[in-house]
């Protein structure tokens, strides 16, 4: 049986690109074009594609809503992103959406291939630098198990840590590289985003959202 796809492009030359690239494979069969992620979303129930190739940025509706709407409406459907960006933020609302998969326009025919075999048989592929795949994953599941940490920038994250662990303001300026009064305003923006005043509430929700670990009980047994 031949993977059923549709392309998802508001460039007619792209969506054209993609099905010449893609009717050169046997196993694949593109089986329409969509230019906007409403049209996407009628066309997967009429066609029941096996495989979504979804642009981001497209008019009336962008590729993120289309892909939480398939994702509720045609579980069965597997989509894969294709964009020019490839930042964490990008990645982070990507994996939200409940996206299978992310690859970069322009990459190379075969891996993009690969990663449409890869969806189709169920397993997530994510192509991008480890770095900001880190990053990207790291900030989804900080917004799912709190949702307050993604609003820190990551210069106030590493002073939570470090207030969390203890440190006085004074050697968090000597590790970070900055000064006690920066450490100041750093721990009061935290306090403001996160809504907790307290050193003692910080420490704890450092240790609930898994920026640092719990100390081990003493009289654990």
């Amino acid at each position: 049986m031949k993977i059923k796809i549709l392309v998802v492009d508001d460039h007619p030359i792209v969506r054209k690109g993609i099905n010449a690239c893609l009717s050169r494979q046997k196993q694949m069969h593109v089986v329409g074009e969509a230019s906007n992620g409403c049209e996407a979303v009628s066309m997967a129930h009429k066609l029941q594609p096996d495989v979504v190739l979804m642009d981001i940025e497209m008019p009336q509706m962008n590729g993120l809503v289309a892909t939480e709407v398939l994702r509720r409406e045609l579980p069965n459907a597997k989509v894969l992103i294709l964009s020019m960006c490839c930042n964490a933020e990008y990645l982070r609302r990507i994996v939200k959406s409940g996206a299978h998969g992310f690859v970069m326009k322009g990459a190379p025919i075969d891996e993009s291939i690969r990663a449409i075999e890869t969806v189709h048989s169920g397993e997530l592929c994510f192509k991008a630098n480890p770095d900001v795949l880190l990053e990207a994953f790291y900030q989804f599941v900080l917004e799912k198990n709190m949702p307050g940490t993604l609003q820190l920038a990551p210069r106030e994250r590493e002073v939570l840590i470090c207030i969390a662990e203890g440190m006085k303001s004074k050697a968090i300026g000597v590790m970070l590289g900055i000064s006690t009064r920066t450490v100041g305003a750093h721990r009061e923006k935290i306090m403001k985003k996160l809504d907790i005043h307290e050193v003692a509430g910080l420490t704890r929700f450092a240790i609930r959202t898994g920026l640092i670990k719990a100390d081990p009980d003493p009289n654990a047994s």
